[in-house]
């Protein structure tokens, strides 16, 4: 069995019957944890150890950990600092922030690989204008070099510890400032602006090799009347075409307010997959993943299912992750010495 288009959420820290027999549905490709589905690190093992027994290929199991505001597992984890206390370092000393950035983008993947989970969605490539909380100290930086800079040296850390980086929002959410999981976010300035500051992350880390990209659910009228990531203008015409991405796109979550444009749950997927999406994720609906699912039974795409594949974790550099490794032990107390956000978890 390949992996399908959808991937879903849990309901709890353990996998129930409805949830088995869904994960098991031909569409069906991967999982993404929250904070709900972790009680303790053994437990979140055997959780992720579960779903991946279901199927061959394994389904893909994801997390948003990026650390600060959006880190959905704390107890035992190590609690990172928010992609913005990177980035002040940059103005005092760029190499001590570029192996930071490297440095904490190994910690965060070694951990999430120790209990087997596949990827998280990250790096945030947003610039950092300050003008909307939905980003606020997510972003790294207002400079899109900057921005660019050190989200490569985090996708380098990621990848020696064996774990691919999805970046996140294309074409850029930092120039608005609702959020698109409580509102419609229209982004009113010409495309060549766009173009020319916040495409420029995405594009740099095209060319370093990037495995995943996550559209915003943001319109840009000048460009196309729907949210990006119902767009083929954005996703087949800018990102395949002029910017050349491979890797896989994976839709943020289309039961976000941002999505509802585009119909119901069944329609919202289609539409996005027809955009160009690889997978869209369906969370916090359990009723609405089963139908979406079903809506899409027959559904194909080989040119998905190679992308997709890319997204498996494998085997990291072999350091330790634990007091006994001296990498952990650096990037520990480096965490410990960046300024953490205020102490709430953003749900997105």
């Amino acid at each position: 069995m390949s992996l399908g288009p959808v991937m879903v959420d849990l309901e709890g820290t353990v996998l129930s019957g409805p949830e088995e027999s869904l994960l098991r549905h031909p569409m069906v490709g991967g999982v993404i944890l929250f904070t709900r589905n972790f009680e303790s690190i053994p437990q979140l093992r055997v959780l992720v150890a579960s779903i991946h027994a279901l199927r061959h290929p394994r389904l893909l199991v994801a997390v948003d950990h990026e650390g600060g505001r959006v880190q959905r597992f704390r107890e035992g984890f190590t609690c990172l600092p928010p992609a913005r206390s990177i980035g002040d370092l940059y103005a005092s000393d760029p190499g001590h922030a570029r192996s930071s950035a490297r440095l904490l983008g190994w910690l965060m993947a070694a951990e999430l690989r120790a209990v087997g989970i596949d990827f998280s969605f990250t790096p945030v490539l947003d610039l950092g204008h300050g003008l909307g909380d939905v980003i606020g100290d997510r972003a790294y930086h207002r400079g899109p070099e900057v921005v660019a800079d050190l989200a490569h040296h985090t996708m380098v850390g990621m990848r020696d510890a064996g774990m691919a980086a999805v970046g996140k929002h294309f074409p850029g959410h930092g120039s608005v400032k609702e959020d698109s999981h409580i509102a419609m976010p229209v982004d009113r300035r010409p495309l060549a602006d766009v173009m020319g500051s916040d495409v420029l992350p995405f594009e740099r880390m095209i060319h370093y090799g990037l495995a995943g990209m996550m559209p915003a659910h943001v319109i840009y009228p000048s460009a196309d009347p729907r949210p990006a990531g119902f767009s083929p203008f954005w996703l087949q015409g800018v990102l395949r075409g002029q910017l050349g991405f491979q890797g896989a796109i994976f839709s943020d979550d289309l039961s976000m307010e941002a999505a509802h444009v585009a119909g119901d749950l069944p329609a919202r997927a289609r539409k996005a997959l027809e955009a160009g999406c690889d997978m869209v994720l369906v969370c916090n609906h359990p009723q609405g993943a089963r139908e979406t699912v079903e809506s899409l039974e027959g559904y194909e795409s080989p040119a998905s299912l190679v992308r997709l594949a890319r997204m498996h974790a494998h085997g990291g550099d072999g350091e330790v992750t634990g007091p006994e490794g001296a990498r952990w032990r650096e990037a520990v107390a480096l965490a410990a010495s960046l300024k953490d956000s205020p102490g709430y978890e953003l749900n997105v």
